[in-house]
């Protein structure tokens, strides 16, 4: 929706500087956005952090990538030549012809960011399932996308909390502020002004913690072990919704044996919480409906994310408060407009090659063979048998991935691209990475910024931006909602969208007659064909398609699992030969002097993920990273604020600014993730200070430290030392 005045143009747009998608507003003057506001009116107003604020400044930084790049010399040598985006597409078809006829298909390997790339709409899987590579990833394998595969397999969708009519909100080490997942920060400010209560379980008293009615410091990375003292209280003392238990669920007498196994005063010897806080916090939230849990990015990152997630699950589960107004409510798919899934084409994949994905026999949860049984279930109640919600369903494993790519184990992989993402930096185990990238005969970045991954690479395509495209943002399936994004200005350059990539490989790959759409907005016709409007007509009259919420879908449907109902003891897990009900598992003891741990993969408020460094005004907010410690660590280190440290492990060492903070507990190091410094030494010996600065060198990814079920490294809480820069 588009207004004007005399000289300003306003248009409705939705902010993809990070995972939220504010809906936003732009303030366009000769064809150049002038501001970045949020909207006037609430719920909107207000739902606006300094990245989306920035943008305009981002994406104008003379850095800026605005023409195809082709490397001239070695690899990670710094030297490119610039040519045209058709010479480009030319080359890289040329080059990936070669290494399918060579190695197969399934040698090609791609990453994507979910939120940098908005205009793929399953363009990337579609091309990929033509092809016949199955070796598809994400950021989301660590963030999200491995949350709602365990939702899925525990009662068929991932749910999303209705935070303003809650009375009680759960926060597992989640601090959302001003600036950093800012709609959350508002609604649950917005739920406590109406009377809700709050319990915060952070190993740090956060912003968070100094607001909530109850504040639980777990030690790091014993969430799980948390959750099965609350289940524990929750049915001893009969707190359950014993009519939802009995009629929808399965497994209930396997799971109360388990939970007798973790009575309070173990889960208190485990967590480093008093019995009686923990008693409290049950309570307190199996009492007060309706109630909400939720998603935290802190335990997707764990030794035992598969059974944190799954204790989140069920804890919605049986006290009542799921898919209920104020609680965790399963939104499905909307009707009307037609889903990125079923463009993504998984029926055509064939079966031989699902088999080949990698990780699937090690890590299966959230790869096709993990997924499969969900597809009948699926389709039974929310009628497709394919959903790729968060695009978190049907991957391979990212470290398996790698794997391959570095050593060709279990079989080679050759050719990787990578979108949007920055992949050295995203995932565990950076030195891996390095040797996989370095290890290709072909390597394609689309980018905005020479990032590290790009400094890697064979081809850099220059990509658009959220200011610079139309795109249609359904919040992959999360909720039901499908909002319009205006494009607000040209994009400078050759830069494109990743819709024109696919589509550009893949007419030169010989799929044209499956990729009918020539432009964007042409794709945008055929998912809107439902409601009978065009792309065009649609962002003109309409903020969205918001179908209005219903509760207890499931009394309808029963639940999208093999059994119908919320599997408490997983027969999915079983089948795949796992633990089907939830557990504690200890991380094992590194040999050498490591006294403390480090909880990595933190974000700031300033930037999202790697993104944002070169921003000079979020940069100048934060110019270096700081290490978060205790003053009693600090001391008996002989470390003071402001001094230069390393924090090292067996895995490698980064650096960083010591800032002693008496909220982190002892023995705890918080390192900020994705750091680089866009303006320092590019190439392989430096990648822009990321060798000496990232936290995805401190991350081990040996299956000791993993996610049993999802491959999914530890990061919260890893054995570490700490020690001055000389």
């Amino acid at each position: 929706m588009t207004k004007t005045n005399a000289e300003i143009t306003t248009k409705n747009v939705v902010c993809a500087s990070c995972d939220i998608a504010c809906p936003l507003v732009t303030e366009v003057k000769d064809g150049k956005v002038i501001k970045v506001r949020s909207h006037d009116t609430a719920p909107l107003k207000d739902y606006i952090c300094m990245k989306g604020v920035h943008a305009p400044s981002g994406f104008s930084n003379p850095a800026r990538i605005t023409k195809p790049l082709k490397r001239v010399g070695e690899r990670g040598s710094g030297q490119w030549q610039e040519i045209s985006w058709d010479t480009a597409m030319d080359e890289i078809a040329e080059k990936l012809k070669i290494v399918v006829d060579q190695y197969g298909p399934e040698s090609l390997a791609v990453s994507t960011s979910q939120w940098n790339t908005s205009t793929d709409n399953g363009m990337s899987r579609r091309f990929m399932n033509l092809l016949g590579s199955p070796n598809w990833i994400s950021g989301v394998a660590l963030c999200a996308g491995n949350t709602s595969a365990i939702n899925r397999m525990t009662y068929g969708w991932f749910p999303f909390s209705d935070l303003r009519k809650s009375k009680c909100i759960v926060l597992f080490g989640h601090n959302p502020m001003k600036h950093s997942w800012t709609p959350i920060y508002h609604q649950i400010r917005e739920a406590q002004r109406n009377g809700a209560k709050l319990i915060v379980l952070d190993p740090r008293r956060s912003e968070n913690a100094e607001e909530a009615d109850l504040w639980l410091p777990l030690k790091a990375g014993t969430d799980a072990a948390m959750c099965l003292g609350w289940l524990n209280v929750i049915i001893e003392e009969e707190l359950y919704d014993k009519e939802f238990v009995e009629k929808w669920t399965t497994g209930f007498d396997e799971l109360k044996k388990r939970v007798d196994e973790y009575p309070l005063s173990r889960v208190s010897k485990i967590t480093g919480v008093e019995e009686s806080l923990i008693r409290e916090a049950a309570r307190m939230y199996a009492s007060i409906s309706p109630a909400c849990i939720p998603w935290t990015p802190i335990t997707d990152q764990q030794l035992n994310s598969t059974s944190s997630i799954r204790l989140h699950a069920i804890l919605r589960a049986i006290t009542g408060n799921l898919d209920v107004k104020g609680g965790d409510v399963l939104h499905g798919l909307n009707q009307d407009v037609l889903t990125e899934e079923e463009l993504e084409w998984h029926e055509i994949l064939p079966q031989a090659q699902k088999d080949k994905q990698l990780g699937n026999e090690q890590h299966p949860v959230f790869t096709y063979r993990g997924m499969e049984a969900l597809r009948e279930p699926t389709k039974r109640v929310w009628g497709r048998e394919y959903v790729n919600q968060l695009s978190g369903n049907f991957m391979a494993v990212p470290y398996r991935t790698f794997q391959a790519m570095a050593h060709g184990d279990p079989y080679p992989v050759k050719a990787f691209i990578s979108l949007g993402n920055n992949t050295m930096m995203g995932f565990s185990n950076m030195k891996l990475i390095y040797k996989a990238i370095m290890n290709q005969e072909l390597v394609v970045s689309h980018e905005h910024i020479m990032t590290p991954t790009a400094q890697l690479s064979d081809y850099i395509l220059p990509g658009d931006s959220w200011l610079e495209r139309n795109h249609l943002q359904d919040s992959l399936r999360w909720t039901a909602s499908v909002i319009v994004s205006n494009k607000s200005m040209e994009a400078p350059g050759e830069c494109r969208g990743v819709f024109d990539f696919w589509r550009d490989l893949a007419v030169r790959m010989g799929f044209e007659e499956h990729f009918p759409w020539k432009t964007v907005e042409d794709m945008y016709d055929y998912r809107l064909k439902k409601l009978g409007v065009s792309f065009k007509e649609f962002s003109e009259t309409q903020f969205g398609n918001l179908p209005k919420p219903t509760y207890k879908k499931y009394e309808k449907t029963g639940f999208a699992t093999p059994s119908g109902k919320v599997e408490l003891k997983s027969s999915i897990l079983e089948d795949l030969g796992f633990d089907p009900l939830p557990y504690y598992r200890e991380y094992p003891k590194i040999e050498g002097d490591y006294p403390l741990l480090v909880f990595s993969g933190v974000r700031e408020d300033e930037f999202f993920q790697t993104g944002h460094r070169f921003v000079p005004e979020l940069r100048k907010r934060k110019p270096e990273p700081k290490f978060f410690l205790n003053s009693h660590d600090a001391a008996a280190l002989n470390v003071e604020k402001g001094e230069w440290i390393f924090i090292e492990n067996k895995a490698g060492k980064i650096k960083g600014i010591a800032e002693i903070r008496d909220d982190m507990p002892k023995g705890l190091v918080r390192a900020p993730h994705g750091w680089w410094k866009p303006e320092t030494p590019q190439g392989k010996e430096f990648l822009s200070s990321a060798w000496e600065l990232s936290d995805a060198q401190l991350t081990i990814d040996d299956p000791d430290f993993m996610d049993r079920e999802q491959g999914i490294p530890h990061l919260r809480g890893i054995p570490c030392r700490v020690r001055k820069c000389q």
